[in-house]
């Protein structure tokens, strides 16, 4: 079985017994992205060395039998949320290149839980729209059924779930 297909509950119980390791399910996940992502365009960045870092950091606290409840877990994060070490664009050409001097409450827990965060995914412009085809950088495309729309604000959230 490829760890990507691993629901997230099974994740965390064989990071907790030491059965996989966060790089390893990081790893496995970064690399079904390379597979799909030209396809289906959920991300908007990607950050694989700050997530294989932050993957390594949750192995060492695992083994110690330390970390939060989300240790060693990978996370995208909605691009309307801000992140103060990648860019936030909410989506649109406005924000290009922006990256917070903070992160939000939400990135700051998720952070204290000791998640791995893989990067930022695509959104309607703003979070104005509900369909996902108003973003200026990428339209996500729904992995099932081609020429369908993602759904929701928050397409390239349920893109890269569901490829």
């Amino acid at each position: 079985m490829d760890l990507y297909n691993l629901t997230l509950q099974q994740a965390k119980d064989k990071l907790v017994e030491r059965e996989i390791t966060s790089v390893a399910l990081t790893e496995s996940i970064l690399h079904r992205i390379d597979q799909v992502e030209g396809k289906v365009k959920a991300y908007l960045s990607l950050h694989k060395d700050q997530a294989l870092a932050a993957a390594e950091v949750a192995d060492k606290k695992l083994e110690a039998g330390q970390g939060g409840m989300l240790c060693g877990l990978p996370l995208s994060i909605k691009d309307v949320l801000c992140t103060s070490t990648m860019p936030t664009t909410c989506g649109s050409k406005m924000l290009e290149g922006f990256v917070p001097p903070y992160d939000a409450t939400v990135v700051e827990k998720l952070k204290t839980a000791d998640s791995v965060l893989l990067g930022k995914v695509s959104m309607d412009e703003f979070a104005m729209g509900s369909t996902n085809e108003n973003c200026a950088y990428s339209v996500p495309e729904n992995p099932w059924k081609a020429g369908y729309v993602a759904g929701g604000s928050s397409g390239g959230s349920a893109v890269s779930v569901a490829a």
